[in-house]
Parts: C-alpha cells; sequence; structure tokens
C-alpha cells in the first residue's frame, strides 16, 4: 500500500515511515484546478489508510505551495448542483489532511493563495519558508473562503486579526504569519524540506494511537465546531458562485 499514483500529485514513503504529498502542477505554481482537488483528498486519505505512513510532509514542487484557483481552467458552475458538488470537493481535501488520523507537516513554500492558504493551515505543523507569501483574495471576488479557516484562523489570530486576513485580503510574509501564530515555524527557504523532515521523523517515532488521539482531541476542543464551520463555508461558497457578479469579478481578476 505504500506506492500511490495520482495525475497531479506526488506521494512517496521517505526515510520508513515518513511520506511527502507534493502538488506537482509546478508549470501552473500548482493551482487548483478540479483533478488537483480531488488527487489532494484521494492522496490523503491513501496515506492516512496505509499502515506503513506514520507522518505525512505536504508541499509543493517548484516555485510555489498553492497559487490559489487555477483562473486559466476555470469553469464557473452553471448550476447549483454543479457548485456545490466543487465547494464539497474542495472541503473533502480539508476533512482528509485535518480530519485523518496521521500528523501532518506543512513545508510551505513560494506563493499560498485563497485555497492554498487553506490548505496550509490545515496542516497540524506548518512549517514556512521565509520568502512564502500568502493571502485570502476570496471576498474581494464575492466567493467565500473554505478549509474551516472561518473556524481555525480566529483560534489562531484572534477575531479581529481574522476579519482582518478574510475581508481586506492583505498580503502577508512568513515573518508576520510567524508573529501571528499561522505559520508554527518559519525557516530558511534551503532549509524548508529538511526541517518538515526532521519534524515528520519525530513525529513518526511516537506511539500512534496517542498522536491519533491528541490530534483529534485539539480538533475538538481547541477550536470552533470545525464540521459546523465547513457546513456554513459551503452553503456560503455555492451562493456566491450562483451570484451574477462573481462572474464579472473572476473574470476582472
Amino acid at each position: 500500500m505504500s506506492s500511490f499514483s495520482y495525475a497531479t500529485v506526488l506521494s512517496a514513503l521517505e526515510e520508513g515511515s515518513v511520506r511527502r504529498i507534493s502538488l506537482n502542477r509546478p508549470e501552473r505554481l500548482n493551482a487548483m484546478n478540479r483533478q488537483l482537488i480531488d488527487d489532494v483528498a484521494r492522496a490523503f486519505d491513501d496515506a492516512n489508510a496505509d499502515p506503513a505512513t506514520r507522518a505525512i510532509v505536504f508541499t509543493g514542487e517548484g516555485r510555489a505551495f498553492c497559487a490559489g484557483d487555477d483562473r486559466r481552467e476555470h469553469a464557473h458552475p452553471e448550476s447549483e448542483e454543479a457548485a456545490r458538488d466543487l465547494v464539497e470537493a474542495i472541503q473533502r481535501a480539508t476533512r482528509a489532511i485535518s480530519f485523518g488520523p496521521k500528523p501532518v507537516v506543512g513545508a510551505i513554500n513560494g506563493w499560498a493563495v485563497g485555497g492554498g492558504f487553506e490548505w496550509a493551515i490545515n496542516c497540524d505543523f506548518p512549517i514556512w519558508a521565509e520568502g512564502a507569501r500568502a493571502f485570502f483574495p476570496e471576498v474581494s471576488l464575492n466567493l467565500f473562503v473554505t478549509g474551516a479557516v472561518t473556524a481555525l484562523l480566529p483560534a489562531m489570530v484572534g477575531l479581529a486579526k481574522a476579519r482582518e486576513m478574510l475581508m481586506l485580503g492583505e498580503r502577508y510574509d512568513a515573518a508576520e504569519l510567524g508573529r501571528l501564530g499561522v505559520a508554527w515555524r518559519v525557516v530558511p527557504d534551503d532549509a524548508l524540506a529538511g526541517e518538515a523532515m526532521a519534524v515528520a521523523r519525530r513525529l513518526a517515532a511516537l506511539p500512534p494511537l496517542a498522536v491519533r488521539a491528541m490530534k483529534r482531541t485539539l480538533n475538538a476542543t481547541a477550536t470552533a465546531d470545525l464540521h459546523r464551520a465547513l457546513q456554513l463555508e459551503t452553503d456560503a461558497t455555492v451562493a456566491g458562485f450562483m451570484d451574477p457578479e462573481t462572474t464579472r469579478l473572476l473574470k476582472a481578476f
């Protein structure tokens, strides 16, 4: 079960029991199309079900972690059913990352935008390269965030700062995200891969039953209801997709 293959994601077991899951559309800065979204959910589901995998490193190939929605391949949903199918696919990826039993170390390089920023926040131990940058453009596009960040961000940075990040769409560098607690650790760009692997090895060496229980319990008690947040986000994002103003803003972005 240790070898898996996907169209847009690399997944390999490295250094024993640490699995490296890497977004693999570097020519598009790992921007999200439907294939990538589905592959991320499948890759994490497979890794979580793999007994040889004890910890996961999540990163991106090339110059970026994930540059958000791929505008070149964006297909605006034409019905509420199609919109809900797309948004629920995005939320499935978050559930696989956040609710899966294996601890996830993020190795965040380059840009993390929109849904890519959400995936970085979903990691249990997000390590950011000093040169990494992030922002949420969704509200400016008449859309909404996903990834349970409406619950996770206020728990990390406080409600007022979360409003700033989610509504105003300010751009943040890794140093600021470190000060805010969004980045667990910030390291030089050339040290990112090694640092992430070292942390993942430490996690992989811990008793898996206790690690799984700690991840599950912290998700249940340290933040607002993540399941409820995912549902409310899904409804709000579907409504945004159905508003004609969204199409105009997306085309102009």
